[in-house]
């Protein structure tokens, strides 16, 4: 096997093969849920492309505000996906990894609740020290209003969420604070 290095990601791959990672969640004092799997690939510029295939017997389907919503159901908290409503390249290019955090981003409601709260937006923000070979990427919870993707920025940068848009959540407060690619 030969390792071929990326800007600020190593991944493992076989000639033009593709690397396979699964996606799993941590939750708090529990065994991961693995929800899904992620393909690297090398594209020809340099950066990694990558498609995420989501196990959807691990969700539930949701009508939520209007909208339908692949639910992860927790004990006392449901973890929705929400589509990234924009377009992205579904790239990582060096170490800006924002594709794959727009690409991850959930928002949790209590069980019982109607509706959702766009408050309670979850964006996992990767680590870029943390890439290595062999080494798993780490999206830790940060909290955010998901208003901010309700309608296409005036400017169209579709990549509106900024740092100052993303508050660091605190992991004893949330059924999910981790989310891993390994």
């Amino acid at each position: 096997m030969q390792w071929l290095c990326f800007p600020a990601l190593a991944l493992s791959v076989i000639a033009a093969q593709a690397e396979t990672r699964a996606i799993t969640m941590a939750p708090n004092g529990a065994a991961p849920i693995t929800v899904g799997s992620i393909t690297f690939s090398a594209t020809d510029d340099g950066q990694t492309a990558y498609a995420i295939t989501w196990d959807d017997s691990r969700f539930s389907d949701n009508f939520l505000s209007m909208r339908p919503f692949k639910c992860l159901d927790g004990p006392d908290k449901q973890w929705c996906r929400v589509p990234y409503p924009y377009e992205i390249k579904r790239r990582i290019d060096g170490a800006d990894k924002t594709d794959l955090e727009y690409d991850l981003l959930f928002i949790w409601k209590r069980i019982g609740e109607y509706g959702i709260d766009m408050w309670n937006g979850v964006y996992y923000k990767f680590d870029p020290a943390e890439i290595a070979p062999g080494t798993p990427l780490v999206g830790r919870l940060h909290e955010m209003n998901m208003d901010i993707l309700s309608a296409p920025p005036d400017d169209g940068n579709l990549r509106p969420i900024r740092e100052v848009d993303l508050e660091p959540g605190e992991s004893d407060s949330h059924w999910l604070p981790v989310l891993r690619i390994e």
